[in-house]
């Protein structure tokens, strides 16, 4: 069981440097969880460089509890990623990241305005991002409001804040918000961009789910 747990930290560790390679994130900014059995979660410890994280900056952690077993304290924002794992049994990992782009879309002032069609692999794997207000940091109002966004939305627009993504495994998350990054990016920096037209979308959106 040893041997077992830890292997799932070095998964761990080696999804942490791959968000940091990729650029989803700054210094400090971002966690990562990842549910290993029926109860029980890795998630990254409170104030962690997560492109950075070593062994002992994993928490163990009580999924129905959020209860420590082993390791430091916890992101402050474990509610929220706790709160998915238990209402999404599709999901096994949640990433909260601050890339560049995206999260000055977070910062503008009406970002659903923007129509995030623009590369062919948002509708296929993302699907409609989600937008909850701005609250601070580690509070319930941001945890409850986060936890009720992902019953509908696999990307979830913080307001001033950043953005959380769900999936599969490692690598499902991980895409989901590469690819968001990059769709903000062509719409930040492209004169005249062209959308795909809504058949278009809705056609890849069967393509995503099926």
């Amino acid at each position: 069981m040893q041997g077992k747990l830890e292997k799932q930290k070095q998964d761990f560790l080696d999804a942490c440097r791959r968000i940091g390679e990729y650029d989803l994130l700054r210094y400090s900014s971002g966690n990562l969880s990842c549910r290993i059995d029926n109860n029980r979660v890795l998630i990254s410890a409170s104030k962690s460089w997560l492109a950075e994280l070593e062994t002992g900056q994993i928490s163990l952690c009580e999924l129905e509890t959020g209860k420590l077993i082993d390791g430091l304290k916890p992101t402050i924002e474990s509610s929220f990623h706790f709160g998915i794992l238990k209402k999404r049994e599709d999901v096994n990992v949640v990433l909260h990241f601050q890339s560049p782009f995206a999260t000055a879309i977070a910062c503008s002032k009406k970002p659903l305005d923007y129509n995030f069609g623009i590369i062919i692999e948002v509708p296929v794997y993302i699907g409609t991002p989600g937008l909850v207000p701005y609250s601070p940091p580690g509070s319930t109002e941001l945890a409850e409001n986060i936890i009720e966004s992902a019953r509908k939305h696999d990307m979830i627009i913080m307001r001033n804040h950043g953005l959380v993504t769900v999936g599969e495994d490692y690598n499902d998350a991980i895409q989901k918000a590469g690819f968001f990054e990059l769709a903000c990016q062509v719409l930040l920096t492209t004169p005249d961009p062209v959308f795909l037209t809504p058949q278009q979308a809705e056609q890849l959106r069967q393509v995503g789910s099926g």
